[in-house]
Parts: structure tokens; C-alpha cells; sequence
């Protein structure tokens, strides 16, 4: 076996594997007396099939079968050996005539290589690191969820906006009574909240129970799937329902704040947590300061991976082979689309090498916790998104270990948690500017992204 290098520039390569007689005509020995002894082809006993017979049949398979595998496995050692980073795959040369495959023959095939570039980084510049403020408006909002997810269904005995009212509804002639083979519906339900038009919503308003209001659902909804749903007719009909209706108030159900007590408290972060107000509002903000310090990382790694790639600009890549490969791995990517993407897995592979570059240097090293430690952030995350920030540890302990479970999430988990040491040493390099802004202000950092 020989393989040589020629290179052609800085980042593009080819290597010619020379294979020899010598190199594979006992393998392909060998692998004739196996096949023959599991051959099952009729004439002949299993096992007892003529090697000639299988060489003629099968020998030429046979024989490429063994000199790919030779060729693959002396590639992979001399890259290996010769310490070349490469990027992506060997690929055949285009237009470098694959021999003919005779026993006896020597074979020579030729493979592009993409190296890849040195990427060096100057990390002597500032990278903003945001703080979000956690005000009183995002604390009052997130005692208002709170309140709200621990709040219960309470009956009223004057309809507010937001209240669900049930009763009997009526259809009515022009001069106002009840039209006597009109619409009847016993058990209509309706909400101010959902009446478009101010004038049809102010009759409802201020309804004690028992009391009775006329109203116009054509004129109070716009959506005929509303009025037809009010009405307990079909679509069609509710197109051509012009009328007043008077509506009787049988129940008034009003959704109703959880009050600020020790029982709340309890719900919301455990028993005897948090035992007054104050307190309340203490660990709410400290459960934001603690959702928004995430935010803040992935807004500082991107302000990172910009303030890398900005000293990258004129890097240049084995463009042509990485596209070949780059369309061999995703056949049904058109040109059109290869191109558009091309740009884009060039930047985050600069990124990338950036990464391995610096965990390289300083020997990082990723443990079961530091991943474990990254699952556990996220679905804390996950939780918070809807509130939840006082999740116990039992159930985080168990949503860590079905996340990891799945390939995917473990892969995602342990990237971040390499990414995060990383982070960390690029961290002591920089320096930091810190920026406090408001939660608007930072989302407004992500707006058309």
C-alpha cells in the first residue's frame, strides 16, 4: 500500500493510493474459501461449492469488495497518522479515470481532501455582555401569572368584561316581544370580552343576575361561526340573522385572582418558602434574574462568535470540494440551494473550529455533570416559559433523564456544555463590557432574526 500527498494549495489536497497484487490477492483468497463455505447454490452441498466456480462468479465483487476496503482503511490511517485536519470526506477526483479492476493488477485511485484553514483570533478587543433590568413591570406581570394560575372560578352578581354568562336567550319581533316560533336557546353562553362592537358590549355590562338585556348578535359579533355558535344554528342561517335577541342572566362566572395569603405562597414555591408579600415579590425577581441570565449568555456568545468571524472574513476553504460534498450528503439539495446554504455552514464552521481550537489549547474536558448540568438549565427554561419557577427537584431530576435519554437532546446537552467551557476561557481573554438594558431593549436585539 502507498499513499501520496500532492498539494495543490494551502486547503485543497489529493492523495493517490496505490494498491498493490501483494496488498489483496490473499484477502480475496480468504474471502472466496469463506464465501464458499456459506454458499448454498444448487447442484452442491452447502459449504462444498467449487472455489473456481465461486471465483468466476462472484470474484470480481469479491475483489473490489476487499481493495475498497483497503483503500478506505489506508486513507483513514494516513490522515490519521500524518495528523491532517481535513473537513468533511475523502472524495473521488473528478475526472481521475477509476482503473478496471483485474486480478493480478496493480490500482491506483485519487481522493480531494479539503484541509482546513489556520484559524488564530486576536482576543484583545471588548464584547458587550447584557444584563436584562428586571423592573417592577415584569414583576408585577409575572405576579399577575401566578395569581392567575392559582386563581378559581367564582359566581358574581353583576356581569363584568370578562365574565361568562349563561341564561336564556330569545329571539324578538321589530316592536320588541318575543317572537313566538323565533330562536330559543335555554342554556346560551356569551362573554362581553368577545363582543366587537362598544355599543352591543355596553348592554351587557352591569346585568345583575335575574335581570335581562336585548341585544343585536349581528351587530355584536362579526364572525358568523360566533353568532351561529351563540344562536345554536347553522352558518348559513347566521348569515340572514338580522334580529334582537334579549338575553336573561341565569349565572355569572367570573374567573377570579388568587389572593396574596400564606396558601398562594405555599402553591406558588413550597411550604413556608416565602411567608409574606414581600417575600413574594423577592422570589419572583429572583427567579427572572435568574431566566434572563441564560438570555443573556446566548446574546454574549453571539456577540462572541461575531467578534470572531469578523477576524475571519478573508479565510479561504476548499470551496469546490466542500460543495461536492456538502451535495453528496444531501442529494436532494438542488445547486440553487447548495449555494444559498454554502455561506451559511462556512460561517458556523469557522465558529466551530474557533471552539475546538481553544478546548484543544486548554485540554477540555466534558464530565457526565457538565452535561447533565446543561439539561437540567434547559428544562428549567422550559418550565419558566410558562411560569414555572419553582419546579421541585424530583421532577427536574426526572424531565433531565428522559431528555438525555434521546439521542438528540444528549448531543445538543453535551455541545452546549463544551460550548460553556469554552466560553469560559474565552471569557478571561476578552474583556467584558457590561450593559444593563430593559427586557424591550434586549428583545429588540433579536427582532427580524
Amino acid at each position: 500500500m502507498n499513499v501520496t500527498q500532492n498539494n495543490i494549495d494551502a486547503v485543497n489536497a489529493t492523495l493517490l493510493v496505490t494498491v498493490s497484487n501483494a496488498d489483496y490477492a490473499e484477502k480475496v483468497n480468504k474471502a472466496i474459501k469463506d464465501f464458499c463455505k456459506k454458499a448454498n447454490m444448487p447442484g452442491f452441498r452447502k459449504g462444498c461449492v467449487p472455489a473456481g466456480l465461486v471465483k468466476k462468479m462472484y470474484g470480481k465483487g469479491l475483489l473490489a469488495e476487499e481493495v475498497n476496503k483497503l483503500v478506505s482503511n489506508s486513507l483513514y490511517d494516513y490522515i490519521k497518522d500524518n495528523n491532517l485536519n481535513i473537513l468533511g470526506e475523502p472524495l473521488p477526483t473528478e475526472g481521475f479515470a477509476a482503473p478496471s479492476l483485474v486480478e493480478g493488477e496493480d490500482f491506483t485511485f485519487s481522493f480531494d481532501i479539503a484541509l482546513a484553514p489556520e484559524v488564530k483570533i486576536e482576543w484583545n478587543g471588548s464584547v458587550p455582555y447584557y444584563t436584562i433590568d428586571v423592573d417592577q413591570t415584569l414583576i408585577d406581570k409575572q405576579v399577575a401569572a401566578y395569581r392567575g394560575r392559582y386563581g378559581k372560578y367564582v359566581q358574581a352578581d353583576a356581569v363584568e368584561e370578562k365574565d361568562v354568562i349563561k341564561g336564556e336567550l330569545v329571539e324578538l319581533n321589530e316592536d320588541g316581544s318575543v317572537k313566538e316560533d323565533g330562536i330559543k336557546v335555554e342554556n346560551a353562553m356569551l362573554s362581553p370580552n368577545y363582543m366587537k362592537d362598544s355599543d352591543e358590549k355596553a348592554k351587557v355590562l352591569g346585568v345583575a343576575k335575574e335581570a335581562s338585556f336585548v341585544f343585536n348578535p349581528a351587530k355584536a359579533y362579526v364572525n358568523e361561526a360566533e353568532i351561529a355558535s351563540l344562536l345554536q344554528i347553522k352558518a348559513e342561517e347566521a348569515k340572514e340573522f338580522t334580529a334582537n335577541c334579549q338575553f336573561t342572566v341565569k349565572e355569572i362566572t367570573r374567573f377570579a385572582e388568587a389572593e396574596m395569603n400564606q396558601e398562594f405562597f405555599d402553591a406558588s414555591f413550597g411550604k413556608d418558602t416565602v411567608k409574606t408579600e414581600e417575600e413574594f415579590y423577592a422570589k419572583i425577581k429572583e427567579g427572572l434574574q435568574e431566566q434572563f441570565v441564560a438570555d443573556s449568555d446566548i446574546k454574549f456568545v453571539i456577540d462572541l462568535r461575531e467578534y470572531a468571524l469578523n477576524q475571519l472574513k478573508d479565510v479561504q476553504f476548499a470551496d469546490a470540494t466542500l460543495k461536492r460534498w456538502l451535495k453528496l450528503n444531501n442529494e436532494k439539495m438542488t445547486d440553487e440551494e447548495i449555494a444559498a446554504e454554502y455561506p451559511k455552514m462556512i460561517e458556523d464552521l469557522k465558529w466551530q473550529m474557533v471552539k475546538d481550537g481553544i478546548a484543544k489549547e486548554n485540554n477540555v474536558k466534558l464530565e457526565k455533570e457538565d452535561i447533565e448540568a446543561v439539561a437540567k438549565r434547559s428544562a428549567k427554561a422550559q418550565f419558566a416559559q410558562y411560569g414555572m419557577l419553582n419546579v421541585p427537584e424530583d421532577i427536574l431530576a426526572n424531565y433531565v433523564e428522559e431528555m438525555l435519554k434521546d439521542q438528540n437532546g444528549a448531543r445538543n446537552a453535551a455541545e452546549r456544555a463544551s460550548e460553556n467551557k469554552v466560553v469560559a476561557i474565552i471569557k478571561e481573554k476578552v474583556s467584558i463590557e457590561n450593559k444593563t438594558v430593559s427586557f424591550n431593549e434586549f428583545n429588540k436585539f433579536f427582532e427580524g432574526k
